[in-house]
């Protein structure tokens, strides 16, 4: 669910004309809250937070607990400041992703035009659906049902002639709600929203366009396109112009290409322990690598974050010779990248591995490199690291793992606070 800013008037009735508005953006509420509230009847109605311990973020939040001003991926320490009387739930990855998968078949049923954007949300062109099934309000009403009946979770769809506006009008039905914007009223609702409300304008852009004085849609739609463009680069502003306008001609695209795995853990306490931040790095590693035999990918690029005690957040990437879905190998580049950040002297409070230009393996020439010649046979470490996803998904991930994640300055298990958290 995006955290945009919204507006009141544009949550009015926009009107009924349904003629050209084929695309629906059906998002979840507060997806992995609701999910933990299935089995937890009891505790609805009342403040809930999906999350770990106080230094890992909000994974989500009842609306009870949005009240209070939580909302994800706010650190756990200031959610619990703002509402203490909050109960935590751990989080069940393996449950949202059954759900979720779920939740797809039944949208997948409407048409077969629908493009998965995350775990809680999709898009579908219903257009060729229309017949079969009725206008687009009436099969919004029909899946919302659907999902409810079949997953005890609710629901909320944007109907609109494109993408961007579709999702800003889910994001105004929210929540268990259904929001219209026919195509004539378009620029009516966008120019309504303050301009963080556009698809892609995050605090570093709201930033660079308020200094313009630049602070809603109509003011952005109205500023000369030059300007613009000085504000916030010449490619960016012609695509936020468009947006502002209404012209989204992107389509939707059942076939949603993966474009990067990774994964993110923070630490318990902010460290400066050399080995044990190798040890994450190497378990972050171990994890894209295993999801990327999983999905027959390969990564071109290596990449990883870093943030220290003060906030600072430090990315850097390496593009290697050959694609590789090899643990080892994402673990020496991640590692080499990390050691080559300039922490000024700081801890670190977090550590991210994320690989990306991905491509299926079978397709992904491969360059041996000397030191596979030299000293190893590249096949048997791929054959063996595929040996050890065989074990865990019999056994659980937890079964085997390299023996270098028991790091000599710390007990296994007390590393972080949780494991670490699915970023794809």
């Amino acid at each position: 669910m995006s955290r945009a800013p919204r507006s009141s008037a544009a949550r009015r009735d926009w009107g009924s004309d349904e003629v050209g508005c084929s695309i629906l953006h059906v998002d979840m509420d507060a997806f992995f809250a609701a999910v933990e509230l299935v089995g937890r009847p009891d505790l609805r109605g009342r403040p809930v937070i999906v999350g770990g311990s106080e230094r890992a973020v909000v994974l989500a939040a009842t609306y009870e607990a949005r009240a209070f001003g939580v909302h994800s991926a706010m650190p756990m320490g200031a959610a619990m400041r703002l509402c203490p009387q909050a109960i935590v739930l751990r989080p069940d990855h393996r449950e949202y992703r059954r759900v979720s998968a779920g939740v797809m078949e039944v949208l997948g049923d409407i048409t077969p035009l629908m493009e998965q954007v995350s775990i809680d949300e999709a898009f579908l062109d219903v257009s060729g659906a229309r017949r079969r099934l009725g206008p687009p309000t009436v099969i919004a009403a029909q899946l919302r049902r659907r999902i409810e009946s079949g997953f005890g979770i609710t629901s909320s769809v944007g109907i609109a002639a494109s993408k961007s506006v579709a999702k800003l009008a889910s994001s105004h039905a929210k929540p268990n709600g259904v929001l219209l914007v026919p195509r004539a009223a378009t620029v009516d609702f966008l120019h309504s929203l303050p301009v963080g409300a556009l698809w892609g304008v995050g605090e570093k852009t709201a930033d660079a366009l308020a200094r313009w004085g630049i602070r809603t849609v109509a003011e952005l739609a109205h500023t000369d396109p030059m300007a613009l463009q000085r504000a916030v680069g010449q490619a960016n502003g012609r695509h936020l112009m468009d947006l502002a306008w209404g012209r989204d001609p992107r389509p939707v695209e059942p076939l949603h290409e993966e474009k990067s795995i990774g994964a993110e853990t923070t630490f318990r306490e902010d460290t400066a322990d050399v080995a044990l931040i190798e040890a994450r790095v190497l378990a972050l590693a171990d994890q894209c690598g295993s999801r990327l035999r999983e999905r027959g990918l390969s990564a071109r690029t290596v990449a990883v974050k870093v943030r220290t005690e003060d906030f600072r957040t430090l990315t850097r990437a390496v593009t290697l010779d050959s694609p590789t879905d090899i643990s080892r190998e994402i673990y020496l580049a991640a590692r080499s990248l990390v050691a080559g950040a300039d922490l000024r002297g700081l801890r670190v409070r977090l550590v991210g591995v994320r690989t990306e230009n991905l491509a299926v393996t079978q397709e992904s020439p491969r360059q041996l490199t000397l030191d596979e010649v030299t000293f190893e046979d590249h096949g048997a470490r791929r054959d063996a690291e595929r040996a050890l996803d065989e074990v865990r998904q019999r056994f659980g991930r937890g079964a085997l793992g390299p023996a270098a994640l028991v790091a000599p300055s710390q007990p296994v298990g007390a590393t972080t606070a949780a494991a670490p958290r699915d970023l794809s």
